[in-house]
């Protein structure tokens, strides 16, 4: 069996989702030792600000902030994500490529339909990529366990992780993305966008009401479709949980 090329894997339909949604928890993985990477599904070609160059630089700008070993961009068609098999089999590649433990989507509830169209597709590929008869010379991989993030909304969600010691590296890899979050009057042939009229403090508001409910400052919420093992109430499941513990 091949090594890990990364611990973690984001996926993402357009470079700034990750961030938004996990980047605190991102960059507290990457201070435990944890090799992170993001995978981003389009260019995010159709974006009102930003073009398909300039959000590459910011996306590589941010990568360095937080510290990940690897990011990529799949090219699939910005509002045009499906559940083709071609679609699901290049996402899946893409996972035995880099044979992740953990894989984060995000949330399968999002005003975004390609946030939506994103998290259909990464649980599809989760499963593809672990069918040993389909492209055989690219060994299988079983992920051992996925969990999905919020970007736009805020959700359910049944685990918090405490990103207060990290937000500030947060906030600094949001800030790259300034073609995106820059208040329209500050940039030059910009329209406004839901994302430059105080998008950042509200994902900064969204993140202290997570905060609130675990007693801390600052959290991100995520959410899973497996219950929670534990051999005994108090004390969970080392293996498969102790990326949040990080």
């Amino acid at each position: 069996m091949n090594s890990s090329v990364v611990d973690i894997l984001v996926i993402a339909a357009h470079a700034d989702d990750a961030e938004i949604g996990m980047g605190g928890t991102i960059a507290k993985h990457v201070r435990a030792g944890y090799r992170v990477g993001i995978c981003d599904l389009t260019e995010a070609e159709l974006s009102s600000n930003g073009s398909v160059q300039l959000r590459h630089k910011e996306a590589a700008a941010a990568s360095e902030k937080l510290g990940i070993v690897h990011r990529s961009n799949l090219m699939l068609p910005d509002r045009g994500l499906d559940l083709s098999p071609a679609q699901i089999e290049i996402v899946a590649m893409e996972i035995r490529r880099l044979r992740p433990r953990i894989v984060f989507a995000p949330y399968w509830e999002d005003r975004h339909p390609d946030h939506i169209r994103c998290s259909q597709l990464v649980q599809e590929a989760v499963f593809t990529a672990k069918l040993r008869r389909l492209r055989p010379e690219i060994a299988p991989v079983t992920v051992e366990a996925q969990y999905f993030y919020f970007i736009n909304d805020i959700g359910p969600a049944d685990l918090l992780v405490d990103v207060t010691s990290c937000y500030e590296e947060k906030l600094d890899a949001l800030r790259s993305y300034s073609s995106q979050f820059d208040a329209a009057d500050d940039q030059a042939d910009t329209v406004p966008t839901p994302l430059n009229q105080g998008y950042l403090e509200r994902v900064e508001a969204r993140d202290r009401v997570f905060g609130m409910k675990g007693q801390v400052r600052y959290a991100e919420g995520f959410i899973t479709k497996v219950p929670y093992q534990v051999d005994l109430f108090g004390r969970r499941d080392k293996e498969v949980h102790e990326w949040s513990n990080a």
